[in-house]
């Protein structure tokens, strides 16, 4: 999936005055997206293990209050606190997705809908107030409210669709097959002209959870469930430290920075 594909044209005329809250959509963009949401799936399992259900979702909460209000706190994209942001979203948004299932019983059948439902909703309100759902044009606080609910909402989502997948016979790995198919489609789509790149890149951006977190899942658990038995701790470590190489690779080389902001 290229750049090209997936990236927003900025809205006529928009005079880019403040400096961007995100990073330009690049591979490397797609590609720490997906470790990001594979490393969310294995840590949420993995703290749940470790600490209890709990406490495992009141220290992820907490995290995430942290790590974002340092992310609304500097006026700036910086590489770290942005993904770190990321990391503690996929942390919680499994937790929350799984909460639902394991906690109070609800069917994964019944919370991917509707955790499609709380991103339609998203998704309109923020329309509704800005008029544009392109992360191109976050430049204000309102706008990166809307767009790390949206985030967080899309995690929700796909956690909730990738555990779907995997428990109606498809397996992790049938559901990473699946997952890896289905998120060429947008690109295709949009290259096609038939899909517009907002509407692309959020397509994307949801299938990116259930196809990370699928492959971090078969990677993790026993060859009773069709797994490698790497282990949640080795799987989380070991995405962790490839997600500290490519965020550290964009710090260095600001690749991630659109050219306004660099100037």
């Amino acid at each position: 999936m290229t750049t090209d594909h997936l990236t927003h044209h900025r809205p006529p005329g928009h005079a880019r005055n403040t400096a961007s809250k995100v990073p330009e959509v690049t591979v490397y963009f797609w590609i720490i997206k997906v470790l990001t949401t594979g490393m969310g799936e294995t840590a949420s399992d993995f703290l749940a293990h470790a600490f209890g259900p709990i406490p495992a979702v009141g220290l992820g909460g907490l995290a995430l209050v942290a790590a974002l209000a340092v992310q609304l706190a500097v006026r700036r994209y910086v590489a770290w606190i942005y993904w770190t942001a990321v990391v503690m979203v996929s942390v919680f948004g499994t937790m929350a997705a799984d909460v639902l299932h394991v906690g109070l019983g609800v069917p994964y059948a019944v919370s991917t809908p509707f955790f499609m439902v709380a991103l339609a909703a998203v998704f309109a309100l923020w329309y509704r107030s800005e008029g544009t759902l392109s992360i191109h044009s976050i430049h204000t606080r309102r706008r990166e409210l809307f767009y790390w609910a949206t985030v967080l909402a899309t995690f929700a989502l796909g956690t909730a669709a990738g555990d779907l997948t995997a428990t109606i016979g498809l397996g992790y790995l049938g559901s990473a097959v699946l997952y890896a198919v289905a998120i060429a489609v947008p690109a295709v789509a949009h290259r096609w002209g038939s899909l517009n790149a907002v509407a692309a890149f959020w397509t994307a951006y949801v299938i990116t959870r259930p196809l990370g977190a699928s492959v971090a899942d078969w990677m993790a658990v026993g060859h009773g469930r069709g797994g490698l038995a790497m282990g949640l701790g080795p799987v989380t470590l070991s995405w962790t430290v490839a997600i500290l190489g490519f965020v550290g690779y964009l710090a260095f080389s600001r690749k991630d920075v659109g050219q306004g902001a660099m100037s």
